[in-house]
């Protein structure tokens, strides 16, 4: 991964991004989940950034096994940077639905996914405000999320950061650095961490990234350049390709009808 990264520039052209992509649709307004990690502090300054603190409103959607420093990290930047802050106890509502039925961390983590996504898209349609997604470059490549769950947005400021571009920008943008320095994690069961679940670190997986998507690179011995080893290289290719459904649309069967036109001009 040898680019430069401009981070004065990029953050920027990311506040136009988030500014004229809302006002183009009639918005100027926006939510966003404040989980305490760096990813959702980043999307949160730059929608500040953009649109005014009083514009910006960060949800926090524990559950009963949320870490309590996640809450407290993302009040500290609520604080820092002048965001009002709204707090609702996803226990009651996940908790109903499984009843005492047993489920598997992964079915409850994505319950939880997901059911903070539906409150964030309410809580958007009751102020009329868009929903700011905070999902990364490295995430949405390996497929790291979980369907229409944290990775369903209005608009994503992080969709063309990597992991470390995140972190990089993060210090610009003076978001706190015990915030930055943190293990990233969804906090969606007790001990669970996003690398231990990769499988791989994220300075890893994206300098083979880089490599695949910003330079096209193939080659296995030229990937293996980056410092990954084979086993690892395979396994973020396969992640890529496992997962490409998770960075498309759904899949429909035209018939024989056409697409629909991305926009449609009348004329006389």
């Amino acid at each position: 991964m040898n680019r430069e990264f401009a981070v004065e520039s990029a953050a920027r052209r990311l506040e136009v991004f988030i500014r004229e992509t809302a006002a183009g649709i009639g918005y100027s307004r926006v939510v966003i989940g404040l989980s305490g990690g760096v990813d959702s502090a980043v999307s949160a300054v730059l929608g500040v950034r953009a649109l005014g603190a009083a514009n910006v409103l960060g949800l926090l959607l524990p559950y009963r096994s949320s870490l309590p420093e996640s809450e407290r990290d993302a009040l500290a930047v609520a604080q820092e940077f002048g965001i009002e802050t709204d707090r609702i106890d996803l226990t009651p509502m996940v908790d109903a639905y499984f009843g005492g039925a047993e489920a598997s961390s992964l079915r409850r983590g994505n319950k939880l996914a997901r059911e903070r996504m539906a409150i964030l898209f309410d809580i958007a349609t009751r102020d009329h405000r868009l929903v700011l997604g905070t999902s990364n470059k490295t995430e949405i490549c390996l497929g790291y999320s979980t369907w229409y769950g944290d990775s369903a947005c209005s608009l994503n400021p992080l969709g063309g950061l990597y992991k470390r571009d995140v972190r990089e920008m993060a210090a610009f943008l003076g978001v706190p650095s015990h915030v930055i320095e943190k293990h990233p994690t969804a906090d969606l069961w007790p001990g669970q961490t996003d690398e231990g679940e990769l499988g791989v670190t994220y300075d890893l997986a994206d300098r083979v990234l880089h490599s695949i998507v910003e330079e096209n690179v193939r080659s296995l011995k030229q990937l293996m350049k980056t410092g990954a080893d084979e086993e690892t290289i395979r396994l973020i290719v396969d992640r890529m390709n496992r997962y490409l459904y998770k960075r498309t649309m759904a899949v429909a069967e035209l018939l024989d009808g056409r697409p629909i036109p991305d926009s449609v001009v009348l004329i006389a």
